[in-house]
């Protein structure tokens, strides 16, 4: 049992590692626990022997898919990390991880650069106001560029990066890294897997000085302190260069840039060390707020504080229910009693682990800044706070994305289709993205989730942890609806009087199309008060509640602006009921009235094809209404990136396979919905 796992929380270091699939994630993860000490033998990705893709499919399909935490120490520090999934279908993996983050290193491909998916994790750190630093991987492969890819982080991403390396040696012939802030060399030889510290080679010394020389300037651009030192010596010294550097990461002002091969081990222990410079403590980052009683409060990272902690992982493990929480304030010791703010339910602690992807060491306590398991808690879901019940307070919960591909799921024996209702319940419980329903027309289970992948992943794992054999449907994509030209002073009454008291209200309601990026818009320009403050609360309700089915087919409704322009009340028989149930029929007839539009998710493709099968794949893309935005030819391979109906991609896996020989790839990111053309739904 583990007793002395805490530091002073300048010590801690809670971070995220993200990345684009295949960038290299992974394998940066695995080095640092090996530069660490953690492990004692490095795994292979395509070994399936890493320590974080430990899951079975994880492993048969030599990707991440599910977020897994390990803590390691280096240079008296502890480092709590997160290794996030890079395949789009598992994004949500990814906000629920950054919620509770202070600091993420984003890989990206030296030769690639800024990939789709790299500029989706970057959108979400910026959600979660996440400080961050770069490391450019794979500098060992042939067409590996620094300088490209730093200029692509530049033009896609908008940062102004601060490149603190320099290669050297290109490509296979990489063997080492110039320090610019120490001004030094770090060579590995040969398979050494330690570097070596000494001068900068000859051959390097005048495009180090130059390098340092441009560093020196874009920092003292962006920071006081660097630019008065500047100003009055022609130069930036070292210690006033890693501070300023360090404040720059903090503050989002600046992006500190690293660069190395993490497969042949080479820039890691100096990755290392700039984690522990550059990024944030917990004492560094703003205190959380929550809201208690109706009122905004904040908890800071005190140890000695009230206790509260975010739930933000749940997994069914052999040991038991584990629940991951980030504790923001106060202690927690085994054995003691929690509140599940919420639902107002009483939970209590039975153990303390410290999570090394699927092994865990026990603790008997946890506190500020830790990210820990705990086993015991019964009920609570990701999201859920937790907090000591002297002191509750409510933490804002990671937002959960809009599912966009159904698939229908029942069990091929029926005296299973209780054990797979129970399994898809534990299911979504684990993976809030997923969603099951029960399709009123056809009684079939219906399983919808973030991408075909996503389902495929969730059905697997039923068949396996439960050894259920599971027929699917086709997958479908989730469609909506929209107002193309709205209606204005559509009146609604409803009366409704059928012994005692009644029901009475009239709505007078306008709809219009919404130009700006919104779902729903509500306002009242009722005056005079003809209508009681609740009544028109109710009527937006009852609005919201309209939203749920439209009229083409039965699809959410969204990008819509209600405004209520009069109403009439009865001094006995009006009610917030009343009024609510006028404002849903009301605006589902005024939706009926109006010219819908229906919607359907689009997603960018990028496809990296040899250029003698760039027509096929052109043809290929025009059949299944895409639109082209790019073409980049790169040593005998092309990469299009193109807008594409979701529809119309399952299944594009193997069809490209087969117009390539194999050798096409691609990638996708959801981009929004578009306007369904006329008679062109889904294949």
């Amino acid at each position: 049992m583990r007793t002395d796992l805490h530091l002073p929380l300048t010590g801690v270091r809670n971070l995220g590692i993200l990345a684009h699939v295949d960038a290299g994630k992974t394998t940066v993860t695995e080095r640092i626990l090996y530069a660490t000490g953690t492990i004692h033998r490095r795994g292979e990705v395509h070994d399936g022997t890493t320590v974080t893709d430990f899951d079975s499919q994880e492993r048969d399909r030599g990707i991440t898919i599910f977020a897994a935490a390990v803590s390691c120490t280096w240079d008296g520090h502890r480092i709590n990390l997160i290794d996030t999934p890079g395949h789009v279908d598992f994004s949500d993996e990814v906000e629920r991880s950054l919620r509770v983050l202070d600091g993420a290193v984003v890989v990206f491909d030296a030769v690639a650069g800024v990939e789709s998916q790299s500029e989706s994790v970057w959108r979400q750190a910026d959600r979660h106001r996440v400080p961050r630093i770069a490391f450019v991987n794979k500098l060992d492969r042939a067409g590996a560029e620094l300088d490209k890819a730093v200029a692509s982080i530049r033009d896609r991403l908008h940062p102004a990066p601060l490149v603190v390396q320099l290669p050297i040696g290109a490509e296979n012939a990489f063997t080492g890294l110039v320090d610019l802030v120490r001004m030094r060399s770090l060579v590995w030889a040969g398979d050494s897997e330690t570097f070596e510290a000494g001068p900068v080679p000859g051959a390097l010394l005048e495009e180090a000085r130059r390098r340092r020389r441009q560093l020196e300037e874009a920092v003292a651009e962006l920071h006081p302190l660097a630019l008065e030192e500047f100003c009055a010596e022609s130069a930036v010294s070292a210690p006033t260069l890693a501070s300023a550097l360090r404040d720059l990461t903090r503050t989002g002002e600046g992006l500190v840039v690293l660069c190395g091969s993490a497969y042949r081990n080479r820039g890691i222990e100096p990755l290392l060390d700039a984690v522990v410079a550059y990024l944030p403590s917990p004492l560094d980052v703003p205190a959380v707020r929550g809201v208690q009683d109706g009122e905004e409060h904040e908890r800071i990272a005190d140890p000695s504080a009230p206790f509260a902690a975010l739930v933000f992982k749940v997994v069914s493990a052999s040991t038991g229910r584990l629940v991951y929480l980030r504790v923001y304030s106060g202690t927690i010791r085994k054995g003691e009693e929690v509140v599940d703010v919420g639902p107002r339910r009483t939970e209590r602690i039975s153990r303390i682990l410290l999570v090394q992807a699927d092994r865990h060491t026990e603790l008997d306590q946890a506190v500020a800044g830790d990210i820990v398991a705990v086993i015991g808690v019964k009920s609570a879901r990701v999201g859920a706070t937790l907090c000591t019940p002297a002191a509750p307070v409510l933490l804002e919960p990671p937002p959960v994305a809009a599912p966009v591909v159904s698939v229908a799921v029942e069990a091929r024996r029926t005296t299973d289709t209780e054990r797979l209702v129970s399994a898809l319940t534990r299911l979504v419980e684990e993976d809030p993205s997923l969603v099951v329903r029960n399709d009123p027309q056809t009684g079939q289970l219906v399983l919808s989730g973030m991408g075909e992948l996503h389902l495929e992943v969730a059905v697997e794992k039923i068949r396996r942890s439960r050894g259920l054999d599971v027929a699917l449907g086709r997958p479908k994509v989730s469609y909506r609806e929209t107002v193309g030209r709205g209606v204005s002073g559509l009146l609604y009454r409803h009366v409704k009087q059928d012994g005692g008291a009644g029901q009475f209200a009239h709505v007078v309601l306008d709809v219009e199309p919404l130009e700006a990026v919104a779902d729903f818009v509500f306002r009242s320009a009722v005056v005079g008060g003809r209508m009681p403050r609740d009544y028109v609360r109710a009527v937006e309700a009852g609005c919201r509640d309209a939203l749920s089915e439209g009229p083409l087919g039965g699809h959410p409704v969204t990008g819509l602006r209600v405004t209520l322009t009069d109403g009439v009340t009865h001094s006995k028989d009006s009610s917030e009921m009343a009024f609510r149930t006028a404002g849903r029929l009301g605006l589902r007839e005024a939706l009926r009235a109006s010219v819908m539009v229906l919607l359907e998710p689009v997603a960018e493709v990028a496809i990296t094809v040899p250029e003698n099968a760039m027509g096929g794949v052109l043809g290929d893309l025009a059949a299944r209404r895409g639109r082209v935005s790019a073409s980049v030819a790169t040593a005998g391979t092309v990469v299009l990136t193109a807008a594409v109906p979701l529809a119309e991609l399952f299944g594009y896996s193997d069809q490209l396979r087969s117009r390539t020989q194999g050798r096409g790839i691609f990638t996708t990111r959801p981009t929004g919905y578009a306007p369904v053309p006329a008679g062109a739904r889904s294949r």
